[in-house]
C-alpha cells in the first residue's frame, strides 16, 4: 500500500500551500472582508485557467494564426534609413556573440509598442537561425554534465511567450496547481499499475513510487519552465546531479529546464524598462532587438545598439522574482519534502539555505556591475581573458547592460584542434587557481556559455559575474593545504584539513572517512604528477559518484556554506576540461599558486604538511 502513502503525502503537501496562500493572498484578505464580488471578478477566471495549465490538466499551445505574418523584433529608435543599415547583423555565418548559444525562435506576439513615438520597425524580413542553448550549469553533481546518450534522447521544448507570474499570490498559486497536477499524476499512475501491474525499471525508485512518472516528471518541468524565478534556478540545480541521487525520470524530464526558461511578453518587458530605465529609455539606444539571445530563470538577455554605435547585451530581470525568493524556496522545499525526491544526506535545508543567499546576490544587478567591473580590474593584465565594459547609463538593479561580446561557448572548443583545446583548457584552470587563491574572489557559475572563446585573438571573453562572490583568508589557507594534501596522497593532512574546514566532524566512521579521503584523493589526482594531465583518459566524475551513495549514508554534517558554491565553480572546470578532451599540466599550474602563496595574516606561515615537489 506504499502508494496511499504517497498520495497522503502529496494531500498534506497541498493542504500546506493552500495554508500559505491563504495566509499570504491579498485577494484572499479581500474575500475575508465581504468584498467577495471584487474578488471573483478580478481573479477567478485567471485563476482557473492558470492553475489548469500549469498542472497539466490542460496544455497551452503556441499561437497560430489562419494566414501568419512575419513578427518583427529589431524596433529602431531614429527614423534615418543609415541607423537602420547600421543594425547589428544576423548572418548565420558570423561568431557566435554573447549568450548566442540560445537566440530563440519565438515568435513575438506581444503586441504594439507604448508612447506616442513609435519606433519604426525595420519593413524587410531579418532571418534569424535558430538555436537551441544549452543550459548546462554544473552544480554539485559529480557526473559528466552532458552524456552522449541523454543528449541524443534529450527532448527539446520551444519556449513559449507568457507572462512571469510576478505577485505573491500568481506564483503560489501556480504551486498550488503543479501540487494538484502531482497528485492528480499520482493518482493516474496508481490505478494503471492497479490494473496492469508495476512496470519494469532500471530505476528502483521509479519502480516502487507512483509519483516519479514520466508524466509527473514532466508536469514539474514544464511548469517550472513557466514559474521561473528561484523554482527554475533550483530545477536546474536538480538537473545536473547524479542518477544515483535523483531519480531518472526526474532527471531525464529536468533536461528540459536547463534548456531555458519561456520569454516574457513584449507589454511585460516595456512595463520592466519603463520602471528601471524610465519611459524615454528609448532616447539612449538606437535599436532594441525584442526576440531575447538567452532566457534564464533569473531574467533574459536582449541586443541592443547605444547612441554611440556600441553593441551591447541587456540582461532583464523578470518582474517579481527578487520578491519572491524566499516563498518559491519554501514552496519547493514542500514539494521536495512531501515527494521524498532527495535524499536525506543532500542536507536539503542547507542547500536551500544556500541557494537563498545565491539567489539573493544573483538578483542584484547593481552588484553584478560592481563585480563584472572588479574582474575587469583584477583581469586587464591577465594574458589571454576579457572582461566586458558595464554600461552604466543604462543598468539599474533588475537591468544591466553590459558591451556585446562574440565568441564560442567553451564546450564548443571541443570541435577545434588540439593545441586549441588544450590551450582552453590550461586558461581555464588558471583562472580557477587564480580567482580563488589569488583575487579570493571567484565568478562561481561555469555555465559554459559564460566562457566565449574568440579563436581570432585566443581570448576567453567571460560574462555574467551574478554569481560571484569572495572567500575569508583563513578558508582559502586550509583550502590550498587541502588540495595539497590531496596531490601529495597525504591521508592524514587531507582529514586535518577537512576537519578544520567543517566537510567532517571528527566522530565519523571508519566507511566514510575511507569514502571521503577516496573521493578528496581522486579529485587531486590531476595536481598529483608532473605534466600533462588528460582529462579525456580519466573518469573522474564517474569515481566521485560511485562514491556518493557511501557518503550520503554515512555523512554526519553538510559541508560548509563556501563549498557549495567552491565545488560547483571547480567540478565545472574539470567537466569543461573533460568536455573538451584537454590534456593540462595541472600540477605545473597549482606549483607556481603555491610558491607565490602567503599563508595566514602577516604572510609568513608555511604549509605544516610539506611543500609540493615538482
Amino acid at each position: 500500500m506504499s502508494w496511499l502513502n504517497d498520495v497522503g503525502k502529496l494531500i498534506n503537501g497541498l493542504s500546506l500551500v493552500a495554508k500559505e496562500i491563504t495566509k499570504r493572498s491579498q485577494a484572499i484578505q479581500t474575500a475575508r472582508t465581504g468584498d467577495v464580488e471584487t474578488l471573483i471578478s478580478s481573479s477567478l477566471k485567471k485563476a482557473l485557467v492558470s492553475a489548469t495549465e500549469i498542472s497539466g490538466l490542460t496544455r497551452g499551445t503556441v499561437r497560430e494564426f489562419t494566414n501568419p505574418k512575419p513578427k518583427e523584433s529589431i524596433v529602431y529608435f531614429n527614423d534615418s534609413s543609415d541607423v537602420a543599415q547600421s543594425a547589428p547583423s544576423t548572418d548565420k555565418d558570423g561568431a557566435v556573440d554573447q549568450f548566442a548559444a540560445s537566440v530563440r525562435d519565438v515568435s513575438n506576439d506581444g503586441g504594439k509598442l507604448d508612447g506616442e513615438n513609435e519606433a519604426k520597425v525595420l519593413e524587410s524580413s531579418v532571418e534569424k537561425e535558430s538555436l537551441v542553448k544549452e543550459f548546462e550549469s554544473i552544480d554539485l553533481g559529480n557526473r559528466v554534465d552532458v552524456d552522449i546518450e541523454r543528449e541524443a534522447t534529450a527532448k527539446r521544448r520551444r519556449p513559449r511567450e507568457r507572462k512571469v507570474p510576478s505577485t505573491p499570490f500568481s506564483r503560489l498559486l501556480g504551486f498550488a496547481g503543479l501540487g494538484a497536477g502531482l497528485a492528480w499524476g499520482t493518482v493516474q499512475e496508481s490505478t494503471k499499475r492497479i490494473m496492469y501491474g508495476t512496470p519494469s525499471s532500471q530505476d528502483k525508485q521509479s519502480a516502487i513510487s507512483p509519483f516519479l512518472s514520466d508524466q509527473n516528471a514532466e508536469r514539474l518541468a514544464y511548469a517550472l519552465c513557466r514559474m521561473r524565478g528561484a523554482a527554475l534556478k533550483i530545477g536546474q540545480m536538480l538537473s545536473i546531479q547524479d542518477e544515483s541521487l535523483v531519480p531518472a525520470p526526474i532527471l531525464a524530464a529536468l533536461d528540459i529546464v536547463r534548456q531555458g526558461a519561456d520569454v516574457m511578453p513584449r507589454w511585460q518587458l516595456n512595463q520592466v524598462l519603463d520602471a528601471e530605465l524610465g519611459s524615454d529609455w528609448q532616447s539612449k539606444l538606437t535599436s532594441f532587438d525584442y526576440e531575447p539571445m538567452a532566457a534564464a530563470s533569473i531574467g533574459q538577455v536582449h541586443r541592443a545598439v547605444t547612441k554611440d554605435g556600441m553593441q551591447v547585451a541587456m540582461k532583464i530581470q523578470y518582474p517579481g522574482v527578487a520578491d519572491s525568493i524566499e516563498s518559491d524556496i519554501q514552496n519547493v522545499k514542500i514539494l521536495l519534502d512531501y515527494t521524498n525526491l532527495i535524499p536525506k544526506g543532500l542536507y536539503l535545508d542547507s542547500a536551500m539555505k544556500v541557494a537563498r543567499e545565491e539567489l539573493s546576490r544573483e538578483c542584484d544587478y547593481e552588484l553584478e556591475a560592481a563585480n563584472q567591473k572588479r574582474f575587469r580590474d583584477v583581469l586587464s593584465n591577465a594574458k589571454g581573458f576579457y572582461v566586458p565594459y558595464v554600461v552604466d547609463d543604462t543598468s539599474s538593479k533588475r537591468v544591466l547592460t553590459t558591451e556585446l561580446v562574440s565568441g564560442i561557448p567553451i564546450d564548443k572548443v571541443a570541435q577545434l584542434s588540439r593545441e586549441t583545446r588544450n590551450y582552453v583548457g590550461k586558461k581555464l584552470l588558471e583562472l580557477t587557481l587564480m580567482e580563488l587563491f589569488v583575487f579570493r574572489f571567484m565568478q562561481t557559475d561555469p555555465n559554459w556559455s559564460n566562457f566565449l572563446y574568440d579563436e581570432a585573438t585566443k581570448t576567453i571573453n567571460l560574462i555574467d559575474f551574478g554569481a560571484a562572490r569572495a572567500y575569508p583568508k583563513s578558508f582559502v589557507d586550509d583550502y590550498l593545504r587541502m588540495v595539497v594534501a590531496c596531490a601529495n596522497g597525504d591521508r592524514e593532512s587531507a582529514i586535518e584539513m577537512s576537519r578544520r574546514l567543517g566537510f567532517l566532524t571528527g566522530m565519523e566512521n571508519v566507511i566514510m572517512l575511507d569514502a571521503h579521503v577516496q573521493a578528496a584523493f581522486i579529485v587531486g589526482m590531476p595536481f598529483a604528477k608532473p605534466g600533462g594531465y588528460d582529462f579525456c583518459a580519466n573518469n573522474i566524475t564517474q569515481s566521485i559518484s560511485n562514491l556518493g551513495a557511501t557518503m550520503l549514508r554515512h555523512r554526519l554534517t553538510p559541508p560548509p556554506d563556501e563549498a557549495y558554491s567552491l565545488h560547483r565553480k571547480l567540478s565545472g572546470a574539470f567537466l569543461a576540461c573533460i568536455k573538451i578532451g584537454a590534456v593540462v599540466p595541472c600540477r605545473e599550474l597549482l606549483l607556481d599558486v603555491y610558491e607565490h602563496y602567503q599563508f595566514g595574516e602577516e604572510s609568513d606561515e608555511f604549509l605544516s604538511s610539506g611543500s609540493i615537489s615538482s
